[in-house]
């Protein structure tokens, strides 16, 4: 593959594309010029035979990726061959190109960028055990800096698992063994599925006949082997989906056309988990979407299954009791994925699937072999089409074991009074420090009683940290928290509604192992901005271009670039948004393309380069989404003086009230004055529009999760949460008015603030409130998270900022309780 630069074209690389159970050929070029890389499908491969119902869903087939949303660079087993590329995107897609050869292979890498998973290790030559050696997302897993859920996918990534392809599909465990309560205990070992044994020893009778078939094994041509199956071929995969599309027709292209006999077909977690317990040909696990799609238990399409041999007609997935919808099936297995009983054996599992006991002696003693043909080396594509493939071993030692709960760092108490209702901090530290309003009720200090297999450490933590005031006493509308440690620096950027902002140093937040730190030593987290502190750099902190005399300053009339070193602004009377470099306050860009007033703004998740989405939303009804350069800077790919945006949404036909965009799920949602709230593509088109209940008329605010969770509040206090694709799960309200509000990181609590001043975490799927930190004098109007979700900073009415110390894991379990992280 070569680059095509000025007027000279060079021929561009053949390939096939890999598509979940099917081949395309296609061609690979990279667009020096643009930055791009184009994929151009060709003619069909003609190596599987497909309907054309199939065929459908590959028609026209073309696509264009910046280099910069490329995420990372695999290299990919396809068929044991070592000859395949998938490339990550930026939207969370993929796509898998399988080449010639490995010399192909070589000459694609290098002229693609080289980047990799969080950009410290994924070079495309590397083998699988090196990429696994060279990162460290095992010790972010043992910190518990990352979930289980996360690590797993990290694990089936590197070890050559991919969602492109289906006779490699991510493999995940079962978990929960207790498929028949009407209530499932958590905390209880008993409902969870021993992670040491391989599924097939998990029954004392099956595991004694699976070891009398290795012993007794004398074909001098087929080594011995426990299992004539595998835990995951490509016919699994299509059993467990078979409700969503594509995986219905890929199944009935398989089946010639039928779907397979309804006793045999995927129609009860309790069946299905009894089978894998009993049937000495399933020895299956699950796959990720157990854990995260509930969408797969629900027959949305009415496709007629069929009737068993007992009259019970095949529709949806029988669920267990204590699962009342498929929703909530889905999140008690989640929480389960994520118990500590799992964590703390989750290893053991890894040992067998990617590490040192899925080969040799030790696959042995576990009772772990499988077929020959199933293991890296093997070249029989009938056998791997059809049969599975075991991942690439990662490791052939064993693998740690996560890190209790209990040895997480607590927070020393900070050098201070304890008596928030008005206190100061010490007279010692700075004027600007003190405290100005205040803490209307009274710390929660007591620890509840323990009833899990968490310990509280030695000192529960307080839950306000510290209170900055500011002097120019205007409502702080706006913050944002960039503090993870970068070339720039850790910041947190507060706007007031005077325009005027500040870039206010993160110390972060003390760590010690044990009690207090000397008061000497200890740091306050935020220190003021000095040019707002001394006053002598308020003009090179001030926006004092004219806004519209109508708009009135919120939150989302601002968004801070990751790197905290731009500030951009809406509201402006020529219907534009601007773009200020925060260090000089100097205007550096006027994007136009509205035809009315900008009235929100809203940017997506950051990848490497510091490349993101803004989205801008109008009085004009409109929605526009531009690409961010984090190289050049700016809106645009290049230094033009005129942009265009990549997408324009015209869903709406009032003004634009709120907005969010995913780039990780490819959505942009949003809200206006009247009618309903609307979900677009990135690429513009309408996909859903979400109705709440009665009383649900105006939206104000909107977070997205790229979990799938879309939170939105109404006036008159109303609440609601959807799914991606538009089904209520919740609705609630609230007493006050609320200003502002985010979600964690996975998506499974909500924090809120408003005009009572009370900062209140609701727990996502049923809106129940958990935890309200003590109130303030005053209102909050905006808000912002840590890097590491454990400090929320609110931004005041009074011209202040409140740091309160968070912990979600707190609230995993129903009842509540502390433990310091």
């Amino acid at each position: 593959m070569n680059r095509r630069d000025g007027n000279s074209t060079s021929p561009a690389v053949p390939a096939r594309l890999a598509l979940q159970g099917f081949e395309r050929r296609a061609l690979v070029e990279a667009l020096c010029g643009t930055s791009r890389n184009k994929v151009t499908a060709a003619e069909w491969d003609s190596l599987v035979v497909f309907t054309f119902r199939v065929l459908a869903y590959t028609e026209g087939l073309h696509g264009k990726w910046l280099f910069t949303e490329i995420r990372a660079i695999f290299s990919r087993r396809y068929l044991l061959q070592n000859t395949a590329l998938e490339i990550f995107l930026a939207n969370r897609t993929a796509v898998m190109f399988n080449f010639a050869d490995q010399t192909t292979v070589k000459k694609v890498v290098q002229r693609l960028p080289c980047v990799g998973v969080g950009t410290s290790y994924g070079l495309p030559q590397s083998r699988p055990k090196q990429l696994f050696k060279e990162s460290n997302m095992t010790e972010r897993w043992q910190r518990r800096d990352i979930s289980n859920f996360e690590y797993l996918m990290f694990l089936n990534t590197i070890s050559g698992r991919t969602y492109c392809d289906l006779s490699q599909y991510p493999v995940f465990p079962w978990v929960i063994s207790n498929y028949e309560s009407e209530e499932l205990d958590l905390t209880s070992p008993s409902n969870f599925r021993d992670l040491s044994k391989p599924v097939g020893v998990l029954n004392p009778r099956r595991a004694a006949y699976f070891s009398e078939r290795y012993d007794s094994w004398e074909d001098k041509e087929v080594p011995k082997f426990h299992y004539g199956t595998h835990y995951s071929t490509s016919g699994f995969t299509q059993m467990w989906l078979l409700r969503v599309e594509p995986f219905a027709t890929f199944f009935l292209n398989f089946q010639g056309g039928k779907f397979d006999h309804a006793d045999r077909t995927f129609s009860s977690m309790s069946r299905a988990w009894r089978n894998c317990q009993e049937d000495t040909c399933d020895v299956k696990e699950l796959i990720p979407e157990f854990y995260y799609l509930p969408e797969m238990f629900v027959n949305s399409n009415d496709f007629n299954l069929g009737v068993m041999d007992d009259g019970t007609v095949v529709s949806d997935v029988e669920l267990p009791p204590w699962a009342s919808t498929p929703e909530e099936f889905v999140r008690i297995s989640r929480m389960a994925l994520e118990s500590e009983i799992v964590s703390s054996q989750l290893h053991l599992w890894i040992d067998l699937i990617f590490g040192y006991r899925q080969q040799g002696p030790e696959a042995v003693k576990a009772l772990n072999v499988f077929y020959y043909l199933t293991y890296e080396g093997a070249a029989v594509e009938a056998q791997i089409r059809s049969f599975g493939q075991t991942p690439c071993q990662l490791l052939q030692d064993p693998h740690p074991a996560r890190s209790p709960a209990t040895q997480r760092c607590v927070l020393p108490s900070a050098p201070r009074k304890t008596d928030y209702s008005g206190s100061e901090v010490k007279q010692e530290l700075p004027p600007h420090y003190k405290k100005r309003h205040k803490i209307c009720n009274a710390l929660r200090r007591a620890a509840f009683p323990l009833q899990t297999p968490l310990e509280f450490l030695e000192h529960p933590q307080q839950d306000v940290l510290m209170v900055l005031k500011f002097p120019s006493n205007s409502p702080v509308v706006h913050v944002a928290a960039s503090t993870q440690p970068g070339p720039s620096g850790a910041a947190v950027i507060t706007v007031t509604a005077s325009r005027l902002f500040a870039v206010n140093k993160w110390h972060g937040l003390a760590v010690h192992q044990g009690s207090s730190v000397p008061e000497q030593q200890y740091q306050l987290p935020v220190e003021m901005d000095p040019l707002i502190a001394s006053h002598t750099g308020t003009p090179r902190r001030q926006i004092t271009d004219l806004l519209d005399q109508s708009v009135q300053m919120h939150t989302q009339c601002f968004v801070v670039t990751a790197d905290h070193r731009f500030l951009l602004a809406c509201g402006f009377w020529d219907d534009s948004f601007r773009v200020y470099a925060v260090d000089s306050g100097k205007l550096t860009q006027v994007v136009f393309g509205h035809r009315d007033v900008v009235t929100c703004l809203a940017r997506s998740e950051s990848y490497a380069g510091g490349h993101c989405y803004v989205l801008s939303g109008s009085r004009d009804a409109t929605l526009l989404l531009w690409y961010w350069n984090g190289r050049n800077c700016s809106i645009g790919e290049g230094n033009a003086q005129f942009v265009t945006p990549r997408a324009v949404m015209t869903g709406h036909d009032r003004e634009v009230t709120c907005a969010s965009v995913c780039a990780e799920l490819g959505l942009v949602v949003s809200g206006c004055e009247e009618g309903p709230f609307l979900i677009h593509s990135m690429t513009g088109e309408l996909l859903r529009a979400l109705e709440g209940p009665a009383g649900c008329l105006r939206p104000r605010l909107v977070q997205t999760s790229s979990e799938g969770h879309c939170v939105v509040h109404y006036d008159g206090g109303h609440f609601c949460t959807f799914d991606i694709n538009g089904k209520l799960l919740a609705h609630g309200t609230m007493e006050e008015s609320i200003r502002t509000m985010l979600l964690s990181r996975d998506g499974q609590h909500l924090v809120s603030g408003g005009d009572r001043g009370v900062l209140t975490v609701w727990r996502t799927h049923d809106l129940k409130r958990l935890f309200a930190y003590p109130g303030c004098d005053a209102g909050i109007r905006s808000m912002a998270l840590s890097h590491d979700q454990r400090c929320v900073i609110a931004g005041m009415a009074s011209g202040s900022i409140v740091l309160f110390y968070n912990d979600f894991s707190r609230w995993r379990y129903d009842h509540q309780f502390k433990y310091c992280s």
